[in-house]
């Protein structure tokens, strides 16, 4: 039977995943978006709470939940700021191609530090040249003895400065173009490696976004993930698990903008009455109900379907285009309704336009996600 009814758990997750964004994310939301201070207070909180790392197995000291587990809990904590929640979120994609592909002792290892303490880790794979293009990428893993030597860079890595250690996708073998690219986890302490400034973005401030330089880093063999030229299939599968989450993030995003334009258009008066009596107030924000109940339902139908042990990447692919694109326009709207209120930073929904524009960006683009879901139409049948 198909059915929308969380389950006593789940509802019990919803709500204390509310309440700390309600609480503690909130009232700090717009110091971190106006210092882009990386939140260490609040994800220590969470981390606490069990709020963080809640796909890792039990067996490695997570929760083992599941990916709809995890889109219910983003969903909340986007609500109260979507900056810190992506500092909080950064765990789940570094760490999925070690769930995927990882060895006992790899995720004992490096799921484990992630679950002892409130430590962070790093997804490495676009670089300057080489972003929607991975086939692109330029750095090199190169076999010597029984160790690996890597060279090249990395660009836009989210926690890059406060990780524990990277996923690194490099190449293997240039000649094989994608077959010929392999992962590592190379710990952050490991010689040879720099991190960049903290990049000055748009929105989601309190991220911590910035390059990384591998110079002649060495690795042991024990720490690439799979065999060589495994490696593309196991970052872009890691996307399966993870582009849910995300989406639901930008679910998250736009409900508060939502509510926001809903509060200031039952109040706001003008000619005599709230503008919220007027259809082409109501009409705005009736579209972005009914396309943030349109948005959550790819989202559950992505995340059931992978957490039934289905291939999801078109819903996947689906949900986090048609979330991505449908919180830029809800948050647009947001503005709107404020009018020039809206514009100002004393407002809370300049902030979330400036926020929604990354989920048509990052972990795949509005465009990219496109493809994927053409490719899997027309090749997948």
């Amino acid at each position: 039977m198909i059915g929308f009814t969380l389950t006593d758990e789940q509802k019990a997750l919803q709500e204390l995943a509310a309440k700390f964004a309600r609480d503690e994310m909130i009232p700090k939301a717009e110091h971190h978006d106006h210092t882009g201070e990386f939140p260490h207070e609040i994800t220590k909180k969470a981390w606490e709470l069990g709020l963080m790392n809640t796909h890792i197995p039990q067996e490695y000291g997570g929760l083992g939940l599941s990916v709809l587990d995890g889109c219910i809990i983003t969903e909340e904590i986007a609500y109260g700021c979507t900056g810190i929640a992506t500092a909080m979120e950064a765990n789940s994609l570094a760490s999925a191609p070690v769930i995927v592909a990882g060895n006992d002792e790899q995720k004992k290892e490096f799921l484990g530090q992630l679950t002892a303490e409130p430590k962070y880790a790093a997804y490495a794979v676009t670089e300057p040249g080489a972003g929607s293009d991975v086939a692109g990428i330029r750095t090199t893993a190169k076999k010597v003895g029984n160790d690996y030597v890597i060279n090249g860079s990395k660009m836009w890595i989210t926690n890059a400065n406060v990780a524990s250690w990277y996923f690194v996708l490099a190449y293997t073998d240039t000649a094989a173009k994608h077959k010929g690219m392999s992962g590592f986890l190379v710990p952050r302490d490991t010689p040879g490696i720099t991190v960049g400034r903290k990049e000055d973005n748009l929105g989601q401030r309190a991220s911590d976004t910035r390059g990384l330089t591998f110079e002649d880093v060495k690795i042991p063999e024990k720490y690439r993930l799979g065999n060589e030229g495994d490696g593309f299939r196991i970052a872009m599968s890691a996307f399966d698990h993870t582009r849910p989450v995300v989406a639901a993030g930008a679910v998250g995003l736009a409900k508060r903008a939502m509510d926001e334009s809903i509060n200031y258009a039952m109040t706001r008066k003008t000619f005599g009455q709230p503008i919220a009596g007027y259809q082409a107030v109501s009409f705005m924000i009736a579209d972005m109900a009914k396309d943030i109940e349109a948005a959550r339902l790819l989202v559950w139908r992505s995340a059931t379907e992978i957490d039934a042990g289905n291939r999801n990447t078109k819903y996947a692919a689906m949900a986090k285009a048609f979330a991505a694109d449908m919180a830029m326009r809800v948050t647009t709207d947001a503005v709107q309704v404020f009018g020039g209120y809206g514009y100002s930073k004393e407002y809370p929904v300049e902030k979330l336009m400036r926020d929604a524009k990354i989920y048509q960006i990052y972990e795949g683009t509005s465009q990219i996600q496109r493809l994927i879901i053409a490719k899997e139409i027309f090749e997948r049948k």
